[in-house]
């Protein structure tokens, strides 16, 4: 029984510390409400945009998802490239969307 604990603690440890990972924000990423529209394009803030060959939506978890699993009117925070594409997308959790000042930046 003791090995048993022990493989569990030792299976469990690398994914909390995985879970409880600070995310890295920059400080120049825009705010807004994201919606997919269709292929490569969304829409933040209601202004129609084209995703950036290569762009990457992260989820709350941090987890890079495709646009067609973007909840509709979800609270994000964007960067775009040189051309004005969205390159960068991270959903945002609940407290971050309340309090943007929490994001690690």
């Amino acid at each position: 029984m003791p090995l048993f604990r022990l493989l569990l603690v030792a299976v469990a440890l690398p994914w909390s510390a995985a879970h409880a990972q600070v995310r890295s924000i920059p400080e120049a990423a825009k705010q807004g409400q994201i919606r997919h529209v269709q292929e490569s394009m969304v829409s933040i803030d209601g202004k129609p945009q084209r995703l950036a060959p290569g762009a990457q939506i992260r989820d709350e978890s941090n987890r890079i998802v495709v646009p067609a699993e973007v909840r509709a009117g979800a609270k994000v925070k964007y960067l775009l490239d040189e051309q004005g594409l969205v390159q960068r997308v991270w959903i945002l959790t609940p407290a971050e969307a309340a309090n943007p000042k929490t994001v690690k930046n």
